[in-house]
């Protein structure tokens, strides 16, 4: 006759036993429900962020450059006019097009009137994607880009000089949409004639009005979209290029082609001739370990939603022992028993990970609207995706809820297997585990984690450091039986000396002793909590403070100076001071010292995001180089003939360069920036390595007299001030300002006559509301404005730690918390013997808290030394391998003391509590249970 149980299948069992458990503690299985739902939602959503940024970045950037076959490119610099004419003759090439592309600041005066009933006043400048393209190609190589000219505008607009082309998200940005100061591309044929609407365009201290003619389809960022030689005659830019885009003839080989090309007599050097590379893809590369970073530390909280699942499904079997055993007497195999605990807690991941799905979902969506698609490094600035929703990553993110789930409720599901079902009947159960093999296993962890450590990143990515950190963790729980008998053995005889005056700490040591393998269940949650909490804050303290001093060094000046808003990736034309104005601010009354300083980009390899370029003033010698660079070791004398140059750890570690070596790549690579007769000159030594927290992938930084030697280029960027004591700040920027609208205008211009492009003076154009005679488009920051800024940036990025670390500790305490219920439960027949052997309820409380207290403690020591160790890997192999600079590991030691003091109290009075609680019937009667 088969038993009741084996007919019975686990659903049932799950719908009736699990369920009443359920019902009766609803509380607790929701909290383990939500440790799982907030490591689940936090991963999914920065999976979906990211995702979603990627495809609209991926989108917008097809519909502007298309999809040729060859792209040619400057290594540095513009690209010559005569590259095109030999690509396009060549017989393998169907259609050459030619790219002129600028980043400039858009802005139009039809905002609200101002004062008394005084001109529009302008709205603020938006960062607008300039591109001039051959009408001609662009239906055949990016429709998106053909011009809709707005109804009665003239028939050939887009050849027309001055006019442009915008997309919708410039129109929206410029206010077209709100106020009507663009007419709609779907306007009838019968409206009013056309009228030119203006817009004013700033590319460095040059100002030019230019005529909204109509629309593009483009998607992505604010774009303008003009005629390539009306841009090349209205920016002065004539006979460059920024790229060219080739679409080759049916089966003809790129390789081939590319080889040829580079082949041909006359062709210049510097141009790199490759496939195109997707620019969505290479944003992917350089944003790749911010975001694996950030979705490791989201998964913090699942690692410690395990703990809690473990605890929570610790005490539900404890309270249920009775009810397994008589499952086990009715014919419930142990392996069954431990499948119905498994699929407790698998039902507990389902239900979190849903929950995590749905909230990760709402919580992108939401960071999208608000937020767009920067994660908060800068990676996809100005990009407004929608949401993308990928059911394969929720598969697996919802997948490694369950896995979470699992793990934590696979020591209870242990117990519930190996319980003896007569003991426990009896209320004879509760048997602590000892330290077993766990001690040999989690030396063998925290060894394989050592040697992890000092593994390579793969793919940029360290992996190998992400492992160690979890066998470090992992280890250092499974010593924890070893530990507590270490640590009870050596206060024993200081215990045992004081038993006859001392007796209860005595009866609390040794029944530590010999449960410690029950102590180490009860403190694992402290320990991983607390460990994670820990190196988290280790890991930032020392971040920050790292940041703090790099700041100090790198921002030694009271006033700084650029233009507002300048452009990026990589167009210095747009973005620079001219030559001369460094100088003439330097003798302005009030200066008393200047340091100019030029940025730009220098690619090294094609296949690598460029570097940064520095021109400093004041390398000239390495006592000067230490001064105005924070350089992580002394810096090398230049030998004679060469040009020293400063690298950033960045450029190190990619570049496998080291200081004391000449560096031929760096040459090969500057050569196209550098004249033809003083290029041979350019012999690099690297004679220090200096520390950058801004550039990711690198900088190069020489003297600046050393560039201008070079290039003869002698353009700035930024500029440095030190005013005069007792100078009037306010009045120095007034005569910045004044002296850059000075050398902004055209020479020989007059005071409201058109100058040479078209446009009309300053003050003409502030009179007509188009540009105010006040606004200057300069930058004034102090050193002090630019550090609050840093250190606000710096916190919003990193306020998520604050919260990890929050919620890792709660879960933590609730984790010891649940595990003394289960052990004051197991030890209600103990407790009952204590009293009645004559103990006092409050003799017995105390005994408990003294455990719970010893034990928290224990755990906090080890939790702490633990996330110390982690923190060492975060700090010192995860940061370098992610982001490629170093910084000084910087211990708080009063705030992890005060956590750790946190961490005992809370871990005591919830055994006390439990205690307590467990102790409201009467103990002396439960001895009598068991006859």
């Amino acid at each position: 006759m088969p038993s009741p149980f084996v007919s019975t299948p686990l659903v049932r069992l799950l719908r009736s036993f699990s369920w009443q458990e359920l019902r009766h503690h609803p509380w607790r299985s929701a909290a383990a429900v939500v440790a799982v739902m907030l490591g689940v939602a936090l991963g999914f959503a920065v999976h979906v962020i990211n995702a979603s940024a990627l495809q609209e970045f991926s989108q917008a950037v097809r519909s502007v450059n298309g999809q040729p076959d060859l792209e040619l490119r400057a290594a540095q610099g513009a690209l010559p006019e005569s590259v095109y004419a030999a690509a396009a003759a060549h017989p393998q090439v169907a259609l050459a097009s030619p790219w002129l592309e600028m980043t400039v600041q858009a802005r139009t005066g039809d905002g609200p009137a101002g004062d008394a009933g005084g001109p529009p006043a302008p709205v603020a400048p938006v960062a607008l994607r300039l591109v001039g393209a051959d009408a001609l190609t662009l239906p055949a190589v990016a429709p998106a880009l053909m011009p809709q000219a707005f109804a009665g505008a003239p028939r050939l607009a887009m050849l027309s000089p001055a006019t442009v082309f915008l997309n919708a998200a410039a129109l929206q940005a410029l206010g077209g949409a709100d106020r009507g100061s663009f007419a709609a591309t779907s306007a009838p044929a019968t409206a009013a004639p056309w009228a030119p609407r203006t817009l004013t365009l700033q590319a460095g201290l040059r100002t030019y009005t230019v005529q909204v003619a109509g629309t593009v389809a483009a998607a992505g960022a604010p774009l303008a979209v003009m005629d390539i030689g009306a841009a090349q005659d209205l920016f002065g830019r004539g006979g460059q290029l920024t790229r060219i885009d080739l679409q080759l003839r049916p089966g003809v080989q790129r390789s081939a082609v590319e080889r040829e090309l580079q082949a041909l007599p006359g062709w210049p050097g510097g141009v790199v001739v490759a496939e195109p590379g997707d620019a969505a893809q290479r944003v992917s590369n350089l944003s790749r370990a911010y975001r694996v970073n950030l979705t490791v530390l989201a998964l913090v909280a699942l690692f410690t939603g395990a703990f809690l699942v473990f605890s929570v499904l610790a005490l539900s079997v404890a309270q249920r022992a009775p009810q397994f055993a008589l499952l086990a007497v009715l014919g419930a195999t142990p392996r069954e028993r431990r499948a119905l605990v498994l699929a407790e807690s698998a039902a507990l991941g389902l239900l979190g990970s849903a929950c995590g799905l749905a909230l990760g979902t709402a919580l992108a969506a939401l960071a999208l609207r608000v937020l767009g698609g920067d994660l908060g490094g800068g990676y996809f600035a100005g990009v407004r995706p929608t949401l993308q929703w990928s059911a394969t990553a929720a598969g697996v993110y919802g997948l490694l809820g369950v896995a979470a789930a699992l793990a934590g409720g696979w020591w209870p599901a242990r117990q519930a297997q190996q319980l003896p079902p007569a003991q426990t009947l009896k209320g004879l159960g509760g048997q602590g585990a000892g330290a077993g093999r766990g001690g040999a296993l989690g030396l063998a962890l925290i060894a394989a984690a050592a040697g992890l450590a000092f593994a390579p990143p793969v793919w940029g990515v360290p992996l190998a450091a992400y492992a160690a950190v979890g066998l470090l963790l992992v280890g250092g729980i499974a010593l924890l039986p070893w530990l507590v008998q270490v640590l009870l053995n050596a206060v024993q005889p200081l215990v045992q000396r004081h038993a006859f005056t001392h007796p209860l700490p005595l009866l609390a040591l040794e029944r530590a002793r010999r449960m410690r393998g029950t102590a180490a269940v009860a403190v694992g949650g402290v320990v991983a909590s607390l460990s994670l909490a820990v190196a988290l804050t280790v890991m930032v303290s020392s971040f920050r403070g790292s940041v703090i001093q790099w700041l100090d060094a790198v921002l030694p000046a009271p006033l700084y100076v650029r233009i507002a808003a300048a452009g990026s990736g990589g167009d210095e034309a747009t973005a620079t001071f001219p030559a001369g104005f460094a100088e003439s601010v330097a003798r302005l009354p009030g200066v008393e010292r200047l340091q100019p300083l030029r940025v730009g980009n220098l690619l090294l390899e094609p296949t690598r995001p460029a570097v940064a370029l520095l021109a400093r003033q004041g390398l000239g010698t390495g006592a000067d180089a230490a001064q105005a660079l924070p350089l992580v070791s002394a810096a090398l004398p230049v030998p004679a003939g060469r040009v020293g140059v400063y690298v950033s750890e960045a450029v190190v570690q990619l570049y496998d360069v080291r200081p004391g070596m000449d560096w031929p790549a760096l040459s090969q690579a500057f050569r196209p920036l550098a004249q033809v007769d003083t290029a041979h000159l350019a012999t690099f030594f690297i004679a220090g390595v200096w520390r950058d927290y801004v550039r990711q992938f690198g900088a190069v930084t020489l003297d600046r007299a050393d560039f201008i030697r070079l290039t003869g280029d002698e353009r700035t960027t930024d500029l440095a001030l030190w005013p005069a004591p007792r100078a009037d700040e306010a009045a120095l920027r007034g005569a910045i300002s004044a002296l850059a609208r000075q050398l902004g205008r055209p020479a020989g211009a007059a005071q409201g006559e058109p100058d040479r492009n078209g446009t009309g003076s300053e003050r003409s154009a502030a009179q007509a509301g188009t540009l105010p005679a006040a606004a200057v488009p300069l930058e004034f920051s102090s050193a002090a404005a630019i550090r609050e800024r840093s250190l606000a940036i710096f916190d919003r990025s990193f306020a998520v730690t604050y919260w990890l670390q929050a919620v890792a500790i709660g879960i933590g305490l609730f984790g010891v918390a649940a595990s003394f219920s289960a052990q004051m439960l197991a030890r209600r027949k103990e407790f009952g013997l204590l009293v009645h052997l004559g103990l006092t309820r409050r003799q017995v409380l105390a005994v408990v808290a003294g455990e719970g207290a010893v034990w928290t403690a224990v755990g906090a020591m080890a939790g702490t030394v633990l996330g110390w160790a982690v923190s060492v890997i975060l700090v010192h192999v995860v940061n370098p391998q992610s982001f490629h600079w170093t910084m000084e590991l910087l211990v708080p030691v009063d705030r992890l003391g005060w956590m750790a003091a946190a961490t005992i109290t809370a871990g005591t009075l919830a055994a006390w509590s439990a205690a307590r609680t467990s102790m409201s019937r009467q103990m002396a009667a439960a001895v009598k249970e068991d006859w």
